[in-house]
């Protein structure tokens, strides 16, 4: 009995935390909407009705329907890159990061805000970047393949040295910028935010993180033999690197995405994986949808205390960075030995 409760016993309860988060962050906010008036405006917007010069509701359906939508889409995408991550290199304490995507989007991001680009061509500029900085972690970990013979840790301080060098170009970057007008945009973003996301910026989130999450989704049971080892998977007729270079990729295109569209957003991609998998154990057949449904829990979560904590708002990426810091101290103390798989 209490085997299936961990199994399918969470779904119900994580499925109305939630609807419960939505609704919540759908009324909080620094213009609270009753939940009556909340309701109306919902059931107006299902009959096609339209209230003329409602500041209210032009706030729920214009500011904090995307927004709820892109932190629930960006919450959920880098909890399952994190966990893709962790499965891939079997190890516990490796995030979305790790090959340098989020480095390279942050330059992406810089550079074209540095620039003066219109905010569409600044988040197509961190993708690309992103994109970019993995396939030269890729083609540098390939150049010492001929003097190392393990390639997953080659993989790892090839990503580690690429993500060193485009956090130098970014810091080169806001040590030239405009000190009064640009430094303070580039800053604002690399601590990460969903204040501006818009309508539009949802379908250039939602497409990497279908082209990504699907594979990753229709090939979770692949991840429980590369979870094992390399010799292992490939002697159940698995190609470890054919399939670990596509979940990469996949992992990479939904890391980008969120980077350029929510900003340096840390922490989640490593700890949610660690919830998902204390409550429905380390089969990646539930584990990739548990993390994406916490993640989103998550990131809601943090998106309403960033938005109500303090009259003027807070970066997310602060506040994930200080409730990741204690809650990863929590979950290697209360595994033995730290581990966490």
């Amino acid at each position: 009995m209490r085997t299936k409760l961990k199994e399918w016993g969470y779904w119900p309860i994580l499925l109305l935390c939630f609807v419960i988060l939505v609704v919540c962050s759908m009324a909080a906010g620094r213009y609270y909407i009753p939940f009556s008036k909340l309701c109306h405006l919902l059931w107006n917007r299902v009959r096609g009705v339209s209230e003329n010069k409602d500041m209210i509701e032009a706030v729920l359906f214009e500011v904090r329907l995307p927004r709820i939508a892109a932190a629930a889409l960006i919450g959920g995408a880098l909890a399952v890159s994190g966990a893709s991550y962790q499965g891939m290199f079997r190890n516990p304490v490796v995030s979305p990061d790790l090959l340098g995507a989020s480095a390279g989007a942050g330059f992406g991001a810089a550079l074209g805000l540095w620039l003066g680009f219109p905010v569409w061509v600044v988040q197509l500029l961190a993708f690309a970047m992103g994109l970019l900085a993995v396939f030269l972690t890729s083609m540098v970990s390939r150049l010492m393949a001929k003097y190392q013979e393990n390639s997953v840790m080659l993989l790892v301080l090839s990503g580690i040295v690429i993500s060193s060098l485009f956090q130098s170009f970014i810091s080169l970057i806001k040590y030239v910028a405009d000190p009064f007008d640009t430094l303070p945009s580039i800053s604002f973003w690399l601590m990460g935010g969903l204040t501006y996301v818009t309508s539009e910026d949802l379908l250039f989130l939602l497409i990497p993180i279908l082209l990504g999450g699907i594979p990753l989704f229709l090939l979770r049971w692949k991840m429980n033999l590369l979870s094992l080892g390399d010799e292992e998977a490939e002697s159940m007729g698995i190609s470890t690197s054919r399939y670990r270079g596509g979940m990469i990729l996949c992992s990479t295109l939904m890391t980008s995405a969120c980077v350029s569209i929510g900003g340096m957003i840390g922490w989640a991609g490593l700890i949610v994986p660690h919830f998902a998998r204390m409550l429905v154990g380390p089969n990646y057949k539930k584990l990739l949808p548990c993390s994406f449904l916490v993640g989103s829990i998550f990131l809601l979560f943090v998106d309403d205390i960033a938005r109500c904590l303090f009259p003027q708002e807070i970066p997310i990426g602060i506040l994930t960075s200080l409730a990741g810091v204690p809650i990863f101290i929590y979950l290697m103390t209360i595994r033995k030995g730290g581990g966490m798989t």
